[in-house]
């Protein structure tokens, strides 16, 4: 019943924002009874594809990657096996992106991202975490691309990759190498040089790829 009212849905053409006809209008037209219409209508607001507005009704929402993203989150384990599969993600994604960015930077974000990399050049020397710095590098890294779907992904990514391995806790015993990673990439990315970029993304995931297998055998 579910997949039948999304498809209900997809065949009307109803966009963000549009109501949803009546459970009796849909029942009837789906040849289902109103419950059914009812735990359909719960099911897709679960998953984050419609809206009930108190006293007015049922609408279809704005589509949003929080549902995917907390159920991306719920599913994985603790599991480093996990970690390494979304790392791999990540690596493909950023290096095959990266030339885009190399064309579109601005000098202001290369700028903001020297000054992320000397914040975590700080912290690294003072053996501290700088996991929030490290995701704000990436995201600046290619929000010049003005792609609102992979920033979402990006902190997808993110957030489910310190989800399965509490990544913020696994030991670093080279922070100051994931920082020259980190500092390699922009000085690339100023250069203009696509080939070191995705060498210098690979080499840092490479890092990560090693920080996992480290706290594997520990």
């Amino acid at each position: 019943m579910q997949e039948s009212l999304r498809k209900y849905i997809q065949s009307n053409k109803l966009k963000a924002g549009d109501p949803l006809p009546p459970e009796t209008f849909l029942a009837q037209r789906l040849g289902v009874g109103r419950n059914s219409v009812r735990e359909a209508i719960k099911a897709l607001e679960s998953i984050g594809i419609l809206e009930t507005r108190r006293g007015i009704g049922v609408f279809v929402k704005e589509f949003s990657f929080k549902p995917l993203l907390d159920n991306l989150a719920y599913g994985l384990q603790d599991s480093l096996r996990d970690v390494e599969e979304l790392r791999e993600i990540r690596r493909v994604l950023e290096t095959g992106l990266i030339a885009k960015t190399i064309e579109m930077i601005s000098a202001e974000d290369v700028a903001a991202l020297r000054q992320l990399t000397e914040s975590m050049r700080r912290r690294a020397e003072r053996q501290e975490s700088f996991a929030e710095e490290d995701q704000q590098f990436h995201q600046l890294l290619f929000r010049c691309q003005n792609n609102h779907m992979l920033s979402a992904l990006i902190d997808i990514f993110w957030v489910a990759f310190n989800k399965a391995s509490n990544f913020t806790s696994l030991d670093n015993p080279t922070p100051l190498a994931t920082w020259r990673d980190h500092h390699e990439i922009v000085e690339a990315v100023a250069a203009k040089d696509v080939d070191r970029a995705r060498q210098r993304l690979d080499d840092h995931y490479r890092g990560i790829q090693q920080v996992i297998a480290k706290n594997r055998t520990t």
